[in-house]
């Protein structure tokens, strides 16, 4: 049985075409996730699909120091440019999972000389906390035969096929580094595997 259930669904017109808006709520914590379709996804194969962790300073501040923001306009521009696809928004992932206040801290360890990971670490959290079983059950819902996953992050493609995924194949986000995340993009592809 499902944990997640949709509970509305409405047109979304945005900066780079019109989407469907699903609200999907977790049973057990209460969180609200969100699913962007464009097109025709059910029963389609190879749907380029960006799963997106919440990242607050990212993608509503235009923070300087990741690229999730980045690579959120960058996957709207690719499903544009197909004319279908879908963007799972998974909220509570601030941070890989640790929550705003921690990834604030962990971003004043950082100013002080650790990378992501040292921060993480000395604040006695998890490097990465996320889950992903949510998206799986959207996908599962949306009735999506395969996807494309828009992604720099091999972990995530093998927790949705452990999760009853077809993905078909990886589609890297490729983000030009600035000076302010060069050393956070590098510490991702060499600690934690990432695609950069």
């Amino acid at each position: 049985m499902s944990n997640i259930i949709r509970v509305s669904t409405s047109q979304l017109p945005t900066a780079f075409g019109d989407y469907l808006i699903h609200v999907y709520q977790d049973l057990k914590t209460s969180v609200e996730h969100v699913a962007l379709v464009m097109g025709d996804v059910s029963a389609k194969e190879n749907v380029l699909t960006r799963v997106h962790s919440e990242c607050l300073t990212g993608d509503i501040f235009s923070s300087k120091r990741c690229d999730c923001g980045e690579q959120l306009i960058l996957a709207q521009q690719k499903i544009t440019a197909e004319g279908t696809g879908v963007i799972i928004y998974l909220r509570d992932h601030e941070g890989r999972g640790i929550g705003l206040t921690n990834k604030i801290r962990a971003y004043a360890l950082q100013d002080g000389g650790l990378d992501t990971v040292e921060a993480n670490i000395a604040l006695g959290l998890p490097i990465d906390k996320r889950k992903f079983e949510a998206a799986a059950e959207i996908l599962l819902d949306l009735k999506i035969a395969s996807i494309k996953l828009m992604s720099n992050n091999p972990d995530k493609k093998n927790a949705l096929k452990d999760a009853g995924i077809l993905v078909k194949s990886l589609v890297p986000l490729k983000i030009s580094p600035n000076e302010m995340n060069h050393k956070y993009l590098k510490t991702k592809q060499l600690k934690l595997g990432h695609l950069i």
